[in-house]
């Protein structure tokens, strides 16, 4: 279901695609775009407006086009009327196919942007609905660190003052990358699938307790930081607590809820000595091998099975 706070301008859809604005409208940047479904208008141009979307961009292609040149001026004319009047968004014609005269004429009578692109319909479907998913998100903002170790994006969550932008900048300094400190927005990208950015304001900033504010990018250079990464694990960072007991096998999975998506995680207990940027490293690595299909600690209790199994223990 869309969310009407989040929306992408039309104007911003046609910078990226390069579309032309085949009806010369200037107020594009006021539309805005609220859902990341499509529309291909083809029972719509027959009259059929059973369960149609108005918020969604309908895209006109080669079947469309052929239909629309079987029929008469006058029923062009009556099929765009009534679909313009539901003021959709836009119309995006593809393959750069004939703009017929009744769409344009009924687009300024509803004031409805005309845009064509080159593209084949099938791969500019593809290409928009992804970029649409993107912009168009669910996304909440945590506070906390997010670095790429190893080809993982490590979340790093924990009360302030726990450690958690010294480990990142540690981690920097080992060779990873910074992808946002403090305030992380999280997106929904797929049912699988958590993107990770800083806000722009902030991007590519840090903040070391009794040093201040500094540039990881101006520092450390470009290769230190990125802009955004998927979250493949999460690592929860807490003072060290004598009575708890913490997982020292990790044969029990753990999992925190991010959007209704269960990510890994970690729990990861802080006291002086502990080296967190290392923990961090084998945490990410560790991770990727069991991606990979490989559990250490399953691995070290089948053995222990088998040798409880010939009488060794």
């Amino acid at each position: 279901m869309e969310n009407p706070s989040f929306f992408v301008t039309l104007k911003q859809v046609i910078d990226d695609f390069n579309l032309e604005n085949v009806s010369n409208m200037d107020d594009t940047d006021k539309i805005k775009i609220i859902t990341p479904d499509v529309n291909r208008p083809g029972l719509p141009i027959t009259g059929f407006f059973d369960y149609f979307d108005a918020n969604r961009i309908q895209i006109i292609g080669k079947v469309e086009t052929t239909y629309l040149q079987k029929i008469t001026s006058q029923q062009r004319y009556e099929s765009f009327d009534k679909l313009f009047s539901r003021k959709i968004p836009a119309v995006i014609i593809t393959r750069g196919l004939e703009v017929f005269p009744e769409i344009t004429e009924t687009a300024e009578k509803y004031k409805i942007p005309v845009l064509r692109t080159n593209q084949s319909t099938s791969r500019f479907l593809s290409s928009l609905i992804g970029y649409l998913h993107h912009w168009l998100a669910p996304r909440i903002t945590q506070h906390g660190v997010l670095v790429e170790v190893y080809g993982e994006g490590i979340l790093i969550l924990g009360e302030s003052g726990v450690g958690k932008s010294e480990t990142a900048i540690e981690l920097v300094k080992r060779g990873h990358r910074l992808v946002a400190d403090d305030a992380v927005e999280i997106k929904k990208v797929s049912e699988t699938t958590l993107i990770g950015c800083a806000p722009e304001i902030i991007r590519h900033f840090i903040e070391i307790r009794g040093i201040g504010i500094i540039d990881v990018k101006k520092i450390f250079g470009m290769g230190a930081v990125k802009d955004a990464e998927k979250i493949d694990l999460i690592i929860h960072l807490e003072l060290w607590k004598e009575n708890k007991q913490y997982d020292r096998l990790g044969l029990v999975d753990e999992y925190t809820n991010v959007l209704d998506i269960d990510v890994p995680s970690l729990t990861i207990p802080v006291r002086p000595g502990r080296n967190l940027a290392i923990i961090v490293e084998v945490a990410a690595m560790n991770h990727r091998q069991k991606k990979m299909g490989y559990n250490a600690a399953e691995e070290l209790n089948q053995r222990l099975m088998d040798e409880i199994g010939k009488g060794g223990l």
